[in-house]
C-alpha cells in the first residue's frame, strides 16, 4: 500500500460504502458520475488494492473498503462535530441556511413563508433539499428539518409547529361510483402507519408511489382513491373527501435543528419567523368547521 489518505478520498468511500451506489455517492457529494467513478478509481489505484464489490450496480466494501470507511466515519464525525460547534456561534444574519422537507410540505405550506423570510432577510440565501428521506443533521446534510414525526429523534431539538391530518380522497367522478380503486404508498416512502391503514381499509390498490404529490396526481386523474394530507388535498378542486380525517394518521409536524447549531443566528431567525407564522394561521392542518 503506497497510497496516502486525504479528505476527498475518504469521503467518496464514505458516500459510497453509505449510499450503495455510485449514482447516490455522486449525487451525495454534488458531482457528476464520472467524477465519482474516477475518484474511486484513483483512490484504488493509489493504495493498491480494491476498496468495493461492485454487483448489478449496488456497492460492498470489501475487507480493505471496511477499514478504510471505518476511518472516514471517525474523521467525518469530528469534523462535522467542529463545523457544528463553530456554526453554532455565528450570529450574523447573512450566508446560507440549509433546510430539508417533504415535497408536499414545501407545495402546501412553506414556500409563501420562505418567500416572505428572504424579504424580511435578503442576505440569508435558503437551500432546499426536497427529499422523503430523513437526512442527516448531524453531519451538517442539513441546518434545519422541517418534517412530520409524532417521535422526534432525541438527538435533535426544536419546535412542533402544528398537526396533519389524513383524509380520504378522490375524483368527483370516481367517487360518485364509489370505485373501489385505490391508489396506496409504496414501502420506500417510509409510512408504515398509513400502509398498515390501507392494507386493514381499502380495496384494490393498483397504483402505489412514493411520493404524496405523485399519489395526490394519480387521485386527481381517476386511478383511484387515496389517503393524502388535508393541507393539500382540502382545495383541490378536483378533489373531494370522503368522510372525517383518519386519527390514528394524525401526524405532528416539526421545526429540527441540532443542538450545537440552536444559537445560530441564521437559524434561530428562521425558527422565530415559521413559529409566529404558525401561530397565526392558527392550526393549518385542520379542516373548516363541518
Amino acid at each position: 500500500m503506497s497510497g496516502s489518505w486525504r479528505w476527498d478520498d475518504l469521503k467518496i468511500v464514505l458516500a459510497i460504502a453509505e449510499e450503495r451506489t455510485l449514482a447516490g455517492a455522486a449525487r451525495r457529494l454534488a458531482v457528476n458520475h464520472a467524477t465519482a467513478f474516477r475518484r474511486l478509481k484513483a483512490v484504488e489505484s493509489s493504495f493498491g488494492t480494491r476498496l468495493f464489490e461492485r454487483q448489478s450496480g449496488t456497492y460492498t466494501a470489501t475487507a480493505m473498503g471496511e477499514l478504510m470507511v471505518d476511518s472516514a466515519r471517525r474523521v467525518a464525525a469530528e469534523a462535522s462535530n467542529i463545523e457544528r460547534k463553530l456554526a453554532g456561534r455565528d450570529q450574523q444574519l447573512e450566508g446560507t441556511l440549509r433546510i430539508t422537507t417533504t415535497d408536499t410540505l414545501l407545495t402546501g405550506v412553506l414556500t409563501n413563508s420562505l418567500a416572505d423570510f428572504r424579504r424580511l432577510h435578503p442576505a440569508i440565501s435558503l437551500e432546499v433539499v426536497v427529499s422523503n428521506r430523513t437526512l442527516n443533521i448531524t453531519r451538517r446534510d442539513a441546518d434545519i428539518a422541517i418534517r412530520p414525526t409524532n417521535r422526534p429523534p432525541d438527538t435533535l431539538v426544536g419546535h412542533r409547529l402544528g398537526w396533519i391530518d389524513m383524509a380520504v380522497y378522490g375524483d368527483i367522478e370516481g367517487m360518485a361510483a364509489d370505485s373501489s380503486n385505490w391508489v396506496g404508498v409504496d414501502a420506500r416512502m417510509g409510512y408504515p402507519a398509513l400502509d398498515a391503514w390501507l392494507s386493514s381499509q381499502a380495496g384494490v390498490i393498483g397504483y402505489r408511489a412514493d411520493s404524496m404529490l405523485a399519489m395526490l396526481t394519480a387521485v386527481r386523474s381517476g386511478i383511484g382513491k387515496g389517503v393524502l394530507p388535508c393541507y393539500l388535498a382540502e382545495n383541490d378542486v378536483g378533489l373531494v373527501r370522503k368522510g372525517k380525517p383518519i386519527p390514528t394518521l394524525r401526524t405532528e409536524l416539526w421545526m429540527l435543528t441540532h443542538p450545537d447549531l440552536r444559537r445560530n443566528a441564521r437559524v434561530m431567525a428562521l425558527f422565530d419567523f415559521l413559529r409566529k407564522r404558525m401561530q397565526k394561521r392558527g392550526d393549518f392542518a385542520r379542516l373548516p368547521a363541518q
